[in-house]
């Protein structure tokens, strides 16, 4: 029986070792490139049994409230992501709401005021600061 030298026995289980840790980094790199998707975003007059309702692209002033729906698939980890309320190009309120696996609804509102008849739009915006979508909108009277 012939023995291997000692060095191509570690030299073979190095190998391995980088390879699975390879795998592994191209895993977390798969899983960093794949992120959670829009699935569904909507501006609507409320909210009921978590889905949007009343679904527009101008709201009267009168309603007192709008909100911005959004779905998330695909969530691989706790995150968040953020809606950005500008009114005539200028930020009126941001928004840090929480998505949990595997996939999530969720959505902020804001109340109206007199002054807030115009154009508006919401960014929806996730944790590595991407613009996802943009949502605009009119408040009339």
């Amino acid at each position: 029986m012939k023995r291997r030298p000692f060095y191509s026995s570690m030299v073979l289980i190095l190998i391995c070792i980088g390879l699975s840790h390879a795998d592994a980094a191209d895993n977390g790199l798969a899983a960093r490139e794949k992120p959670f998707q829009l699935v569904r975003a909507a501006m609507c007059e409320s909210i009921e049994n978590y889905e949007p309702r009343y679904v527009a692209a101008a709201f009267p002033i009168h309603i007192g409230k709008i909100s911005c729906f959004t779905a998330f698939e695909g969530v691989s980890e706790t995150t968040y992501i953020h809606h950005k309320w500008y009114r005539r190009d200028e930020l009126v309120t941001a928004k840090r709401l929480t998505l949990k696996p595997p996939s999530w609804s969720t959505y902020s509102s804001i109340q109206l005021r007199e002054d807030d008849l115009g154009p508006w739009r919401v960014e929806i915006w996730n944790a590595e600061e991407q613009l996802v979508k943009t949502l605009r909108f009119s408040v009339i009277n």
